[in-house]
């Protein structure tokens, strides 16, 4: 598929939750959201309808996302059904690491590729405070479960706030470079405000080379993050949102303010 703007499209990020058993100051308020009804989110039969659908489009590329995809119950059957749709080249997961260690071994038995885990600061005071309260041995334990299950390259997500040269950052790279890791660094973004840039290490917010489209935990198919634009795969069908999505994708983000990372998938 290629866009209006001669831009192939073939990257598919499914949101399948828009639970988290995290609470990450830059992600969620203090008073939480409201969720959806459980009514509302995809089952997995449907979830693998519309990847299935999606890659004989010239998606090549899967990466499961919540909210925290981990906390899904069957998580592992609704990988072991996407793996094996053929056609799909990379197929990938980002998690918080706090659950990993559980399922590590059975992600790679299932399926799954290789694993993205979220960590902004090895420093544990300072994890539980950005993340509300999580203990960051949990991610440190599923980070060696994900080594030995052979879910490789792993890749780091750092939250920055101004710069990679901030001390956090400068202790996660150590890190990576310490365990054998890849770090990519995300510079804090503001939906509502259309703040975001190209990640360091990374090829997200590059709005020039974009190729992803997001569905979210409840079906809908947006085209860009930075924007407002959904298409319901419920109420449409599955190709035509597709279609209609990658008709639609802007030239570059704006704002987005009717959602949010903890149901689009970051």
């Amino acid at each position: 598929m290629f866009d209006r703007f001669n831009r192939p499209i073939n990257y598919l990020r499914v949101s399948i939750t828009d639970r988290c058993n995290l609470r990450c100051t830059y992600c969620l308020p203090a008073e939480g959201v409201k969720l959806l009804d459980h009514k509302d989110i995809l089952s997995f039969e449907e979830i693998v309808e519309v990847i299935r659908e999606a890659v004989t489009m010239g998606i090549i590329k899967v990466r499961i996302t919540g909210g925290e995809p981990l906390v899904r119950k069957g998580v592992i059957s609704l990988i072991e059904k996407i793996a094996t749709i053929r056609g799909i080249k990379d197929f990938g997961l980002t998690t918080n690491g706090i659950l990993l260690s559980t399922f590590a071994a059975d992600l790679a038995e299932a399926g799954l590729h290789r694993i993205n885990i979220s960590l902004d600061t090895v420093d544990p005071e300072k994890f539980s405070q950005i993340t509300r309260g999580g203990n960051i041995q949990q991610v440190f334990e599923g980070i060696a479960a994900a080594k030995k299950a052979g879910l490789t390259p792993i890749k780091i997500n750092c939250v920055v706030r101004n710069s990679s040269d901030e001390p956090d950052a400068k202790g996660v790279r150590e890190f990576c470079l310490k365990h054998g890791l890849e770090v990519r660094f995300i510079h804090e973004m503001s939906l509502a405000e259309g703040c975001f840039s190209i990640v360091e290490n990374g090829h997200g917010g590059d709005c020039k080379h974009c190729n992803r489209l997001r569905i979210t935990a409840n079906g809908m198919i947006r085209p860009c993050l930075f924007n407002d634009i959904q298409f319901s795969t419920r109420e449409l069908g599955i190709r035509e949102a597709l279609e209609k999505a990658v008709g639609c994708k802007p030239e570059k983000g704006s704002v987005n303010v009717n959602g949010g990372f903890h149901n689009i998938g970051g």
